[in-house]
């Protein structure tokens, strides 16, 4: 009976310890909300102000697959420089997780970044786009819907690029994300 107990235990230690210790996105969000170092603002998908513009069936679908948009940024400055390169280094450990597809990389000017998510490949249910920048710093999106689906990304940013909005009711990372 001893062994059985103990077998037991020793099973449930090893599976207890083979889950996964890794940092969630959404528990990387909650614990840096509220850090100085960090923007953090979660927005609606009404924000973008999409009524009354024209678009095409595939983006009115697009868009109304969209719910709320979670964003995170590390404003980066002389004083916080080893914070940045760590807080980075960790954001990206989590991106590399199995469960991520990445859809596409980015290399702009302002920086390079990527597009990843979550989900089945038509039915998506968030969207994750990060990008960094040696010297502003680095952004984290979470776009979180319901069955969005890859091909209507694209689609989506024309729509927006339709639309009247200009980054307002973002605040500071509205600031962040433009400059």
């Amino acid at each position: 009976m001893k062994h059985i107990i103990k077998s037991i235990l020793v099973g449930m230690a090893i599976l207890l310890a083979s889950c996964s210790s890794q940092q969630s996105l959404q528990e990387y969000y909650v614990d840096n909300s509220e850090n100085p170092n960090f923007l953090s603002i979660d927005v609606p998908a009404s924000i973008l102000k999409m009524e009354g513009v024209d678009l095409t069936p595939t983006q009115k679908e697009a868009v109304e697959s969209l719910r709320k948009f979670n964003l995170l940024a590390f404003k980066k400055n002389s004083e916080n420089e080893a914070e940045f390169e760590m807080e980075k280094k960790k954001v990206k450990e989590i991106l590399k997780g199995d469960h991520f597809v990445e859809l596409m990389k980015i290399n702009s000017k302002y920086g390079k970044g990527v597009i990843k998510y979550l989900g089945d490949e038509d039915a998506i249910d968030e969207v994750i786009i990060y990008g960094d920048s040696d010297d502003k710093g680095f952004a984290l999106v979470r776009v979180l819907g319901k069955d969005m689906n890859p091909a209507h990304i694209m689609q989506l940013m024309q729509a927006i690029q339709k639309s009247e909005y200009k980054g307002e009711g973002l605040g500071e990372i509205g600031d962040f994300l433009k400059g």
